[in-house]
């Protein structure tokens, strides 16, 4: 075109702009300046040798138009904008079914801040999108080039701190089933080509108001979508350049946003400038594909004549990024980049009737969701067309009148239909009459909001209108049943050769199952392992997935993995489908899901806020998961380091039970214990000893922390002692504790019955003196609680708790039992439901087990104490229990005494079992001491030797040399 056709093209739509400026703003002002800038952007888009294709994301105008171009044209190179580090994933589009989101992931970040992590990056692709007819035209049309033009995923976030202009992010992964597939890109930000919406909130306000709409999609489907679907080149061009400069010089004039915008059109100019330079193709053999809002850019760096050295492309970050296709879907588009629910489907079922309409081919990717070739072989021998003159093609279209489109009485009388059976199937009571309503009132909301033909959006709020009245019946309302009757929430998948490696060899190994894990929907497996052996390796991947991927993607039914414990038959509901992305993301952590596993095992182990009880529970997983050794060894030593360091009690119950499980797992798999829990329980037993006085005394620390502390070292106290610890410092700990509150008070007390420094009768008598003070009565309760919480450290006390709570029960009139008792009952429910349990048992024993019994039945402790005398035999008269033990069975004694590492021989008398001279076990224990010592010991039980009182027998021998020993031994025999 000549220049003087180049100056003049527009000057007619210039003069009427500014007579409108003077007519509305009484004189030329701001307002000229706007309008007059809009025809110069247009110009100077128009202009540009390097033809400029302005989209819309998800626009099936775009789309159209964009198909019919690159038949026309047929250029040799199209550029792009998307991220240019993508680019090699776009041929694995061919092994999908869209909508998929080519993604960016880094899970390790160098550069940036440490909360950042993961990354993460989605550039979603739809069959309706103009950026999706671009990628197929130029990978299935020999010589054609495409290249990517936009900044990298890293600098996405090295200028929008996580948040770019085009970015959004969707719901997480606990959403409901409605909401499912609006989580599939997860925390992402989202890049897409062509956002074009009012960045000035007054605007769009005002043309959702004048336009009659209720949300920007439904206004863009009215005004754009329609009168551009059937329009030229040029026009389409010039209206889209139009819209891109009235949205860009109405934005906000300062702000970060604005900049990273310049700074995005700088980098797309300079990467095609340098590809021009490089590989010396003429700019009019070129496509630019790009959104509106930045074709109407007023960078210097604008136009392949702009400046070359201005702009200096800053380099990337150290953070390896990891790249893959990941499945999306309509409401997953929607949801990031805050369309209205339903907008994108509408927008699919609008490009299929343009298509129809228009009869142009669109692209598809050869071999893509079982389709065959589209026509675009045969196009490339098409030849090409050269644009024409940049002839005014806006005024013209601006002052046109609306079309008039003729109402398909068909097609809405077949939605009405539709609806009122979908209704029908979800519990609306809908009839042929609502059909006609839905019908009539479409026509008429069409006509209030001065439309010729009801819209997919005035369809819908005359369906909710008519059929939804006051209630929703069922889990879906008449909104979404209308999204799914336009065409539904169209969910991608990720074929099996563009997975990565690990979600392939996933896919492999449940191979077995013939379940075709990457369907969608829940899926039930069975699994007899012992009837089919090799499934033990599925069962293997089932439980590991179990642990890496979200809640509800692999369940367990029946069958359970614990320490020691393996199920014969499993059943499992598989989502994989429906959780392909989460697998996917794996992918990018490894190579196989052992390797996976063990990295989050260290990086649970070894984060900054791991407590003993997590790394525990690492040590719990590799052993379950890894079946070796070696992980769990060392995390096992890492425990060790942060037991040194932690200054709390908080995690006291889960480190007792995660040590207990493990010690019981080891030494019955194991011949030997492992060195890091023997070296655990030494350093635990002297921590815990440390911090004790100090926990009974911290308001913060529970009771329940400080009786699981205490479990931890009585119920280790023998493996401790065997390692070299010494006695004394739980006592001293113990002894050195002054708790204020009266649950601590009680556990003290429980915690020196255990050490024997306090007996059973005074720790009884202590009960009845705090049920005979009225001051105390009110808080007796809490020391119930400190009681039943000792049962975990001393379960011998459940007899005694038991006494306690029903001397309660018997002593205390109603006016004062009542008022405490409903803080008896939720302090032993939210505190101590597992001691409970065993004083529940106790009771059940102590008690009759019938009615008629119950009149009759005298307490325990409430019996005739037996007298001491009665105990002893005199000369010839019969043996005591304990008497008779020893002598009668001269085997067990003689395997008791090896265990306490006793050595001793039968003589005398005391040889045979009936001989006059006295009990054998008189002697054995006179003999040995020690051994007496150690019996003592394990009965709890301490004392001074005493060979004057009543040696001569076992039983009195044992009581003599440890006075509280009797009560232990006599228990014991009780039970036996």
């Amino acid at each position: 075109m000549s220049g003087a056709q180049e100056d003049t093209s527009f000057a007619a739509l210039r003069g009427q702009l500014q007579e409108a400026a003077a007519a509305f703003a009484d004189g030329p002002d701001a307002l000229e300046g706007i309008l007059l800038g809009l025809v110069d952007d247009v110009d100077r888009a128009v202009r540009e040798p390097l033809e400029i294709f302005p989209v819309c994301h998800h626009s099936p105008a775009s789309a159209t138009a964009m198909a019919r171009r690159l038949r026309e044209k047929q250029p040799k190179v199209v550029y792009l904008e998307l991220c240019e580090d993508m680019a090699p994933l776009l041929a694995e589009l061919r092994n999908c079914r869209l909508p998929v989101a080519v993604q960016a992931f880094a899970g390790d970040v160098e550069g940036f801040p440490a909360q950042w992590a993961p990354l993460s990056v989605v550039a979603p692709v739809t069959e309706a999108s103009a950026e999706y007819q671009a990628i197929a035209y130029a990978l299935d049309t020999p010589g054609v080039e495409l290249v990517l033009v936009d900044r990298s995923a890293d600098h996405v976030f090295q200028w929008d701190g996580g948040a770019g202009p085009e970015a959004g992010t969707a719901g997480g992964d606990d959403a409901p089933k409605e909401e499912e597939e609006a989580a599939l890109h997860g925390e992402a930000v989202g890049v897409e080509l062509g956002d074009l919406r009012p960045r000035f909130a007054e605007l769009e306000e005002h043309l959702l108001r004048h336009g009659k709409v209720r949300h920007w999609s439904e206004w863009w489907h009215q005004y754009v979508e329609v009168p551009l679907g059937d329009s030229d080149h040029a026009t389409y061009r010039q209206v889209m350049f139009l819209i891109g400069s009235l949205f860009r010089r109405l934005a906000p004039g300062e702000g970060s946003r604005l900049r990273v915008d310049e700074d995005r059109e700088r980098y797309m100019w300079t990467r095609m400038r340098e590809h021009l330079a490089a590989s010396g193709t003429d700019p009019r053999d070129c496509l630019y594909v790009c959104g509106a809002f930045h074709a109407a850019s007023r960078v210097e760096e604008f136009g392949v004549a702009g400046g070359s050295d201005t702009f200096t492309i800053p380099p990337r970050t150290a953070t390896t990024w990891q790249y893959g296709l990941i499945p999306s879907s309509h409401a997953a588009i929607e949801a990031q980049f805050g369309l209205a629910p339903g907008s994108v489907s509408i927008a699919a079922t609008e490009w299929a009737k343009g298509l129809r309409r228009s009869r142009v081919k669109p692209y598809v990717l050869e071999g893509q969701a079982g389709r065959r070739k589209s026509a675009a072989r045969k196009a490339a021998d098409a030849p090409a067309v050269a644009a024409g003159p940049a002839a005014d093609m806006l005024s013209g279209f601006l002052r046109q009148p609306p079309a008039i489109d003729r109402l398909d009485e068909a097609e809405l009388l077949g939605w009405s239909v539709e609806i009122v059976r979908a209704a029908r199937r979800n519990g609306y009571l809908a009839s042929t009459a609502d059909a006609i309503a839905v019908f009539e009132t479409s026509i008429l909301l069409a006509g209030m909001r001065d439309r010729a033909k009801p819209t997919p959006y005035d369809f819908q709020d005359a369906a909710v209108t008519c059929i939804e009245k006051d209630s929703v019946p069922g889990r879906r309302d008449v909104r979404r049943l209308v999204e799914i009757m336009m065409g539904g929430d169209r969910v991608g998948r990720v074929g099996y050769e563009s997975l990565p490696p690990l979600a392939r060899d996933v896919y492999d190994r449940l191979a077995p199952l013939e379940l075709k894990p990457e369907q969608r929907g829940v899926r039930r497996a069975l699994l007899d392992l012992a009837a089919r052996p090799e499934l033990a390796a599925c069962s293997d991947a089932l439980w590991m997935l179990r642990r890496l991927l979200p809640q509800g993607a692999v369940r367990p039914i029946m069958g359970e993995r614990r320490l020691g414990e393996r199920s014969v038959q499993e059943s499992w509901d598989l989502s994989l489908g429906t959780h392909q992305r989460a697998l996917i993301e794996l992918g990018y952590e490894g190579v196989s899901i052992e390797q996976v596993l063990e990295q989050r095992l260290r990086r649970d182990a070894y984060g900054p806020r791991a407590t003993t009880a997590d790394v525990l529970a690492a040590v719990e997983d590799a052993t379950l998961y890894l079946r070796g050794r070696r992980l769990a060894d060392e995390l096992g030593g890492h425990a060790l380091k942060v037991l040194a360091t932690e200054r709390t009690v908080d995690g006291a119950p889960e480190v007792l039970r995660r040590v207990r499980a493990l010690l019981a797992y080891y030494r019955t798999s194991e011949p030997v214990l492992p060195p890091w829990i023997e070296s655990f329980v030494k350093t635990g037993y002297a921590h815990y000893c440390t911090l004790l006085p100090t926990a009974f005394q911290d308001e913060d620390a529970t009771v329940g922390q400080v009786a699981a502390m205490l479990g931890f070292l009585f119920g280790m106290e023998g493996l401790a002692l065997s390692l070299g610890c010494d006695r004394a410092q739980l006592e001293l700990a113990v002894g050195q504790s002054h708790p204020g509150d009266p649950s601590k008070t009680a556990l003290l007390w429980a915690a020196r019955v255990r050490l024997g420094t306090l007996s059973r009768a005074e720790l009884r008598a202590r009960c009845d003196a705090l049920l005979d003070n009225p001051l105390v009565v009110p808080s007796y309760p809490r020391y119930l609680s400190g009681f039943v919480h000792a049962l975990e450290p001393v379960p011998g006390l459940a007899d005694v708790v038991v006494e306690a709570v029903s001397n309660a029960f018997a002593r205390l009139p109603d006016p004062v039992l009542l008022p405490w008792l409903p803080l008896l009952i939720t302090t032993l429910r939210s505190g101590a439901a597992e001691p409970a349990a065993l004083l529940v048992r106790e009771a059940g024993r102590i008690f009759p087990g019938r009615l008629a019994a119950l009149d009759a039945w005298v307490p325990p402790w409430h019996a005739s104490p037996v007298p001491a005398d009665a105990a002893r035999p005199g000369p010839g008269g019969p043996r005591s229990r304990g008497a008779a033990l020893l002598p009668r069975h001269p085997a067990a004694c003689d395997a008791v005494a090896d265990l306490l590492g006793c050595a001793g021989e039968w003589s005398g008398p005391e040889a045979s079992p009936e001989g006059a001279g006295g009990p054998s076990g008189v002697a054995l224990l006179a003999a040995h001491p020690a051994a007496c010592d150690a019996v003592a010991a394990l009965l709890g039980c301490e004392g001074a030797w005493d060979t004057g009182r009543g040696a001569d027998v076992p039983g009195a021998l044992l009581t003599a040399r440890h006075p509280r020993a009797g009560e232990a031994w006599e228990a014991v025999l009780a039970r036996s």
